[in-house]
């Protein structure tokens, strides 16, 4: 007997406040300007990114308010002025510059989330060598998150890193341009200064195109639907 074959669609989902975006929906990301931002702390684990008590929602919105929220606030909920991102220079930063290991600590993907919700397009640090030892900017796991939500990871050496601090330091609300296509990390400075970074060309592409792994597939849903149009939708056990 034939059966219907089972999708996933915007109804089905909506069943449970969600929409097909929220599984394949990300922002292209090609270019980028904004206000740079440092944040002068190693090993900033996910833990500090986004505390553990505000992973109870079921929803991927609401992070970006708690981002670093025990740096960012006194005990009583007021802002915390000697932590660096609450300066006013840094007010509306899209961009942030921090030292390396960062993102490590558990696999939480809202770490993510609450960076993007906070406001920033891309984060950079540096990997740092120790001997034979070659500690990255960010950790491994951190790092597939981003470019699974669309934040883009930039690393570079320590001597530029330190150097945009410098520069941050010397310029209030120094605006920085973060060219993917070009792999170039550019500080507007009265004579711009520009840095080079690696990145993976499929990681590359995906972030261009806007594409997550779910978007990737459906780039393919002629064919998948072709297939299923031949093939048996139940599972016959031999």
């Amino acid at each position: 007997m034939a059966t219907e074959k089972s999708r996933i669609s915007n109804r089905d989902l909506s069943a449970f406040g969600l929409e097909m975006t929220t599984w394949y929906g990300m922002t292209p990301f090609r270019s980028h300007r904004g206000i740079l931002a440092t944040l002068d702390r190693a090993n900033v684990d996910t833990d500090q990114i986004i505390p553990k008590q505000f992973l109870k929602s079921i929803a991927r919105t609401g992070f970006g308010e708690y981002l670093f929220n025990d740096w960012r606030y006194r005990p009583d909920g007021s802002a915390n002025p000697a932590f660096e991102l609450n300066a006013p220079r840094f007010r509306g930063a899209s961009i942030l510059v921090t030292r390396n290991n960062f993102g490590c600590g558990s696999s939480r993907e809202h770490a993510v989330w609450a960076i993007q919700q906070y406001g920033f397009r891309a984060v950079a640090a540096p990997r740092q060598q120790r001997g034979e030892l070659t500690v990255p900017g960010f950790a491994d796991i951190f790092r597939t998150n981003s470019t699974k939500n669309g934040l883009l990871t930039v690393e570079l050496s320590e001597p530029e890193v330190e150097e945009i601090f410098q520069m941050a330091g010397r310029y209030p609300g120094l605006e920085a341009t973060v060219d993917l296509e070009h792999q170039r990390l550019v500080l507007h400075l009265p004579e711009e200064l520009a840095f080079h970074f690696e990145i993976e060309p499929a990681v590359k592409a995906h972030l261009i195109r806007g594409l997550d792994e779910v978007g990737l597939t459906l780039q393919q849903e002629a064919r998948i639907t072709q297939f299923e149009s031949t093939h048996d939708p139940q599972w016959h056990s031999p």
